[in-house]
């Protein structure tokens, strides 16, 4: 699981820098400035959670048990639901898309929790 998460932190991180630079790029100009920011708050919570899977990744090796292996799974599932949903909502304008971010923040919260009793826990 260790390098299965250091894996998935480095692809997030590689594709938060990639998505960052395309927005300051590709897409500053064309959306507008609130659209452009929530664009950037999505990668934004990408990268931290990306750093989050490499801290996953040390932590599985230290404290192994389902509740790290859980904290690593509900922040891809945050990374996929909340900043997917941002970046989506940013490219179409489809302000509904803004319904499934919540869900994302909740399971980056989940997944802190779980990280920190498996500390605590062990």
């Amino acid at each position: 699981m260790d390098r299965l998460f250091f894996a998935l932190g480095s692809l997030g991180g590689l594709t938060a820098v990639a998505l960052g630079a395309f927005a300051a790029h590709a897409l500053k100009g064309k959306l507008t400035s609130d659209l452009f920011d929530v664009f950037e708050v999505g990668a934004r919570y990408h990268m931290y959670h990306a750093l989050a899977l490499l801290a996953v990744a040390w932590a599985v090796t230290r404290w192994p048990g389902t509740g790290t292996t859980w904290a690593g799974w509900f922040f891809v599932a945050g990374i996929v639901l909340f900043s997917g949903s941002l970046y989506a909502l940013a490219l179409t304008g489809i302000r509904t898309l803004g319904a499934i971010t919540p869900l994302g923040g909740v399971c980056f919260l989940v997944g802190w929790v779980l990280l920190g009793l498996a500390a605590l826990q062990r």
